[in-house]
């Protein structure tokens, strides 16, 4: 599990490999995340955007960008937290995510951005 926490707002992030969507012999290893956003700020809060960097250990990086997360645009109360899966797919079996979201503070409509930890994608066979 990793954690970063960025003006109140705390991003957890888990991940899991996997194997029944994943074609090792064809270069194609499925990854699923799952990231819990906390708001623990004074401030309600809403998330606009994502980005995404994304690392494969063949050297490509990929990037992504777009509205929201999984179609969401939650909206956070202070002690209030969104959750939610989603996956990635990667041409070998170790490889690294980090992003950051844009979030906007409904009190005043500033924008900041929330870093999300940098994360590794690995399937279990690779630790050993």
């Amino acid at each position: 599990m990793d954690t970063q926490t960025t003006q109140g707002v705390q991003v957890t992030v888990t991940t899991n490999y996997l194997p029944d969507y994943s074609s090792p012999g064809q270069q194609h290893f499925v990854f699923a995340y799952k990231i819990t956003i906390q708001n623990n700020s004074e401030f309600t809060v809403k998330l606009l955007r994502r980005y995404w960097q994304i690392f494969d250990s063949n050297g490509t990086v990929r990037e992504v960008e777009g509205e929201g997360v999984v179609g969401q645009q939650p909206t956070l109360e202070p002690g209030e937290s969104h959750q939610y899966v989603s996956g990635c797919n990667l041409k070998t079996g170790i490889g690294k995510m980090t992003g950051h979201y844009t979030m906007e503070r409904l009190v005043d409509g500033r924008e900041f951005k929330v870093e999300i930890p940098e994360f590794v994608l690995i399937v279990p066979y690779k630790l050993n």
